[in-house]
């Protein structure tokens, strides 16, 4: 939940906006993805091992694809998921990419799950993610399409924002020797962040029942 917060004045403005607010909402959609330290650790997961843009571009977009399309679905159907559950699932995202990354599926099951696949998966979830932090708030129903088609851009733009600083650092990195001496641990890191968020919010989960 921690990554999803949202301060007093955002609250305010969500809940007593009236009709069509493009750019306030597309300022706080990307203010929430680049502060979303959960999509983000995610994201350097994808990116971690992709050396050419043209795969890079194959994986945002398959990420971006998923996360779209629940996360418009998810607020405009109302369709409604246990905050808690999800962002469970999206900590095990963390994890599974780290994993993935270290080669841990072929070693203990002896084949890897299709990546592109699972990202658009994954993604598809890190947009309920999203949904469900805007359900918590009673936004008025008057310019509700465009208002959230602004703010799953202002997402985009966030989310273009964070990863182009991650694939600069990666790039600077990987001319040091120490970018594979440490990628070890840089995705067991990655696992240890996914375990930690998936017992935190199953903890909340259990509690608040």
């Amino acid at each position: 939940m921690l990554a999803h917060g949202v301060d007093d004045n955002t609250r305010a403005f969500l809940e007593l906006n009236t009709g069509i607010q493009f750019v306030p909402f597309l300022y706080i959609g990307a203010k929430h993805m680049i502060t979303g330290y959960d999509h983000i650790l995610f994201l350097i997961g994808v990116v971690f091992f992709l050396y050419r843009s043209k795969d890079v571009l194959v994986y945002v977009s398959l990420f971006t694809l998923g996360h779209s399309i629940t996360l418009l679905t998810g607020v405009l159907a109302n369709i409604q998921i246990n905050a808690f559950l999800i962002d469970a699932i999206i900590g095990l995202s963390v994890f599974y990419k780290g994993f993935d990354n270290l080669g841990g599926f072929k070693r203990v099951l002896g084949f890897a799950p299709d990546t592109r696949a699972m990202v658009l998966v994954f993604g598809l979830f890190h947009g309920f993610g999203l949904a469900t932090k805007l359900q918590e708030f009673a936004i008025p129903q008057k310019g509700l399409l465009a208002n959230i088609i602004a703010f799953n851009v202002g997402v985009e733009i966030g989310q273009f924002m964070a990863l182009a600083v991650v694939v600069l650092l990666l790039a600077a990195w990987r001319s040091s020797p120490s970018y594979k001496r440490f990628a070890t641990v840089t995705n067991t890191l990655l696992m240890a962040c996914g375990v930690m968020m998936v017992g935190y919010q199953l903890t909340g989960f259990f509690v608040a029942r």
